[in-house]
This record gives C-alpha cells, sequence and structure tokens, in this order.
C-alpha cells in the first residue's frame, strides 16, 4: 500500500507495508485506489457520455467513502468498486465493444499518480484529497436535499483532471478551484442545516452523564442525529453527543428534545479509552471511526458510509431499533457519572454560528475601536494523536486577556472546557461548529472587514489551524482561494506538499508551519 493522505502518515512521508496508521489494512488501501481509479474513469467517460444526478450522487458517496478513518471494510469497498462500474455501463453501455475504443472510461492506474514528478503528485493530491473532503459536505447536504449543480459537475471535472497528463501550470488553477467551489459547497450545507434545525444559538453542553440507558452519537450527520432522537422518546434513554456531534447542541430543532442531555468524553483520538467498556452503544455517522478495540465491539454501530468488519450496520431505512434495544440491555450507569474535558472543564459552549456573532457586530465593532478586543483568533481544526498537538492548549492560553478566540471542528477539544472569562460582554472562546462551519468563520470575517473597510488580512485576526484530514484540506483551499494570508499550520505540514509547491505557498500565502505557542503569538501579534 501507499497512503499519505492524512497528518498521522507513517514518518511523515507515507503509509506502507501492512497496514496504515489509521488501522486500514493495506488490502483496503489499495481497494481505495482501485475505486479511486473507477472513478477517474466513470469522470473521463461523462465528457462523451453525460451522467444525471444518480451518477454525480455515486461520485459523491464514493469519494466521502475514502476519507480517512471511514471505511476499513473490504466488502463493503468492493461492493462500491462495482457500483461504478454499473454506473459506467449505464451511462456508455457501448464503451466496452466499441471496435476503436479512446480507453477514457477504462480504471485509473493510481500509480501513475503516487509515482509522478513530485510537484505533479503534490498538486494532484492536493485536487484529489481536496475532493474528498468536499464529498463529505455534499453528502450532509444531499441528505437533507440539497443539490447545487455546480458543485456536483466539479467533483466530475476535477476527476477527469486527475487521469491526464498535465503540467504544472494546468493544475494550480484547478487546484484553487477546488478552494472556489468548496466555498459554495459549505454555503450549500449551511444552509442545509440551518433550513433544517434552525438557526444555531449559543448553549452550554454539560459533560457529565446521567444514570439510565444511553446512547452515543459521533460523527457529522445532523439528520441521522434527528432521526435518532425521533424513534428514542420516550423510551428512557438519553443521548449524548461525541467529537463533531457536539454543535448539534445549538440547533433549536434538536436541542427542542428533552432527552438530548450532553456531550460524551473529547475528541475523536481519544475514544478507544474514553469507550472502554462503556454501558452503552455507540453509533458512528461519519468518519472519526478508529479501530475497535474488544472491550466494546458488541456496541459500536455505523451508518452511511461508515463500515468496520462485522459491526453492526444501519441501512439506509435509517431504523435505529438494534441501537436502541442494546441501549436497553446495557443500562448505562448505574447513578450519574462526572466527567470532564481534557482540563478538568466540566461544561464547554457551542453554538456561535454567524448568524449569532454578527447579530452582535456592531457591539464587537465598537469594542475593537475602543481598544476592548485587541486581536481575533481563529484556532481550530482537526484534532489527532501525534505528540505536539498541545500547543494548541498553549496557544489559547497564553492569548491576551482582551482577546477573542474564535474555532470549529473537534481540534477545540484542546481547550474548549478552559474558562477564559468574557472581553467586552462576549466569551474568550466561541464554538462556530464543525469543521464546515468554516463557513460561518468566514462569513464573520468579511463582515468585519467590511465594516472597517479594510482587507481580510488587514484585520486584528490571526489563523492558527491544525489539520489532521481531507476536509481540511479543502478548507485551507478555499482560505486560499480567498486570498487569505499568513496562515500557521500544524502539527505538521502535509508529506504530499513538495517543496516547490510549498514554496509557492510561502511566496504567495506566507503560509507557515506552527513552531511554539510563545514565538507564534510573538509573530502574529508584532511584539
Amino acid at each position: 500500500m501507499f497512503c499519505f493522505q492524512c497528518e498521522q502518515t507513517a514518518g511523515c512521508t507515507g503509509c506502507t507495508g501492512n497496514a496504515g496508521v489509521c488501522g486500514k489494512s493495506a488490502d483496503v488501501a489499495n481497494l481505495q485506489d482501485e475505486l479511486t481509479g473507477e472513478l477517474i474513469g466513470l469522470a473521463k467517460g461523462c465528457f462523451h457520455h453525460p451522467g444525471d444526478e444518480h451518477t454525480t450522487e455515486l461520485i459523491i458517496e464514493a469519494l466521502f467513502t475514502t476519507i480517512t478513518n471511514v471505511n476499513f471494510n473490504e466488502e463493503t469497498v468492493k461492493e462500491m468498486i462495482e457500483r461504478v462500474r454499473q454506473e459506467k455501463a449505464r451511462i456508455s453501455p457501448g464503451c466496452i465493444t466499441c471496435a476503436s475504443r479512446c480507453g477514457d472510461t477504462d480504471a485509473y492506474e493510481m500509480k501513475a499518480i503516487w509515482e509522478a514528478d513530485e510537484d505533479i503528485r503534490s498538486l494532484k493530491s492536493l485536487i484529489l484529497f481536496g475532493i474528498r473532503g468536499m464529498a463529505a459536505y455534499a453528502y450532509h447536504a444531499m441528505v437533507l436535499g440539497y443539490r447545487d449543480e455546480t458543485v456536483d459537475q466539479f467533483f466530475v471535472k476535477a476527476l477527469a483532471v486527475l487521469g491526464y497528463e498535465l503540467e504544472m501550470a494546468d493544475l494550480l488553477p484547478v487546484v484553487l478551484e477546488v478552494g472556489e467551489v468548496n466555498l459554495a459547497c459549505m454555503e450549500l450545507l449551511d444552509k442545509a442545516n440551518r433550513e433544517s434545525f434552525g438557526d444555531p444559538k449559543p448553549v452550554t453542553v454539560p459533560l457529565s452523564v446521567e444514570k439510565g440507558p444511553f446512547i452515543v452519537i459521533s460523527g457529522h450527520d445532523l439528520l441521522d442525529l434527528k432521526l435518532l432522537l425521533e424513534q428514542t422518546k420516550d423510551k428512557g434513554i438519553n443521548i449524548y453527543t461525541h467529537g463533531e456531534m457536539l454543535p448539534a447542541h445549538g440547533y433549536p430543532e434538536l436541542k427542542k428534545y428533552p432527552h438530548l442531555k450532553g456531550n460524551f468524553g473529547t475528541a475523536w483520538q481519544n475514544q478507544q479509552k474514553e469507550f472502554d467498556n462503556i454501558p452503552a452503544p455507540i453509533l458512528f455517522t461519519t468518519n472519526c471511526l478508529m479501530p475497535v478495540k474488544k472491550s466494546y465491539a458488541d456496541r459500536v454501530f455505523t451508518t452511511e458510509v461508515v463500515s468496520y468488519p462485522e459491526m453492526k450496520h444501519i441501512g439506509k431505512d435509517k431504523d435505529f431499533t438494534p441501537v436502541i434495544e442494546k441501549a436497553l440491555e446495557l443500562g448505562g450507569y448505574p447513578e450519574g457519572r462526572e466527567m470532564t474535558g481534557i482540563n478538568g472543564g466540566k461544561q464547554v459552549m457551542t453554538g456561535f454560528a454567524h448568524g449569532t456573532v454578527l447579530s452582535v457586530a456592531d457591539q464587537v465593532v465598537e469594542a475593537v475601536k475602543s481598544g476592548k478586543i485587541s486581536h481575533f483568533f481563529l484556532v481550530g481544526g482537526c484534532d489527532g494523536a501525534r505528540p505536539g498537538r498541545n500547543y494548541y492548549t498553549d496557544f489559547v492560553k497564553n492569548t491576551p486577556a482582551d482577546s477573542v478566540i474564535l474555532t470549529l471542528a473537534c481540534g477545540k477539544y484542546r481547550f474548549n472546557d478552559l474558562d477564559l472569562g468574557e472581553v467586552a460582554g462576549l466569551p474568550r472562546i466561541m464554538d462556530m461548529g464543525q469543521c464546515n462551519d468554516a463557513y460561518s468563520a468566514i462569513r464573520v470575517a468579511i463582515a468585519l472587514a467590511e465594516a472597517f473597510e479594510c482587507s481580510v488580512n488587514e484585520l486584528p485576526l490571526s489563523l492558527v489551524l491544525s489539520w489532521y484530514e481531507q476536509k481540511a484540506v479543502c478548507i485551507l483551499l478555499t482560505l486560499l482561494h480567498l486570498g487569505i494570508e499568513n496562515i500557521r499550520l500544524g502539527p505538521t505540514l502535509p508529506a504530499f506538499i513538495s517543496k516547490n509547491v510549498l514554496n509557492y505557498l510561502v511566496e504567495n500565502y506566507h503560509i507557515a508551519p506552527t513552531t511554539t505557542a510563545e514565538e507564534d503569538l510573538k509573530a502574529l501579534l508584532g511584539r
């Protein structure tokens, strides 16, 4: 196998051998390459035999399948490969028997990318990993009934580009186009979530667990949570979010269920410890699944594109009866259990989406002009297990007392239970939501720039980001598309960024790796 799409990749160069650091076997990794190659063939074939909504729906689902920590199951990846092959045969039935075949619909050999010139490999990797991340956002919008033709068709274009021999000058605009289209995709998902579940409102979420049966739901899919809440009401079962599901507490249509009680545990990489012998089932709705330990293997359930060998899967009918029965069987804790965040805090806040922040924009602008707020820091992104991520805790702890920390995604678990008080009547830490809610941060930054009649880069705003998987890649590309500069990125730079591509990012966007919290704060504050 060869895989270097996530931050934890072996030796910061690539996972090879029998398994990846994430726990994915070489067989699954190779099948995911085979699936990607089939998708490229399907996309190239669409230029001669245009597909339809079913075609792009399948492309989105298949790309989502290949994200880190989503699918560990050979059988389900094989099934997806067969579905893509059948789709190729459906939209271009004459290709196989054609006397003068062009070969466009043939499966692409991914080694042609992995073994290419390092700069070509780097740019094609940025495109591929970017659209994998974007596919997750498109999928969540799609299950809520929201589609965008421009977004759908870009998946076809980007996949096809990967299958052609192109130069750096041809690929670089497509890299930035990933960022442009991902902005539209995040806007679509933001609309889908708000119109389906209401505008998020700030809310305090307890980290303790009440006695009695409960279910933990992890991932990003808010519709799955809504369906689970509906099926468990009046059954004496409490529901707790986990990981990236935490921001669900801010949505009025989800918060109205009284048995949505709180948040269990911290970020995804701690699940093997936090779920050890848990007396409740866990439902995984998206990525962030780790190899399952025996002590809780009988209580793990998956749904959507998540799949793990021998784990029970909830299909498209969304009948959560097996999860409910397991919760009642296990019974939960006999007494309430007090739990904390990684810094000892007993509660966290969330729900500071763009609607909430912009509703007090005048107050924020006046606080900046009067000197009550000195600086804004966006500190967020993916969390992970690699040593060095305590940097983000140290960074937040050392920010000036008159600054505001905006955060999003699971990287916030490094510090979201800290009590840093308020500034200018606002909480110093404001959780804007899931990783896709980077759209909220962008909306706020643009609004502030307009209020101060300056560019985003001229605001007293610094971006300090942590990355782990492919959704972080597409968000970074969106920030670059918007021309945002001086981003600090860590804890390591992507292994798939070549020296020349990195130099381009440094020269044009002044992107830099994180160093130490103290040194980076000095640099960002101009001290």
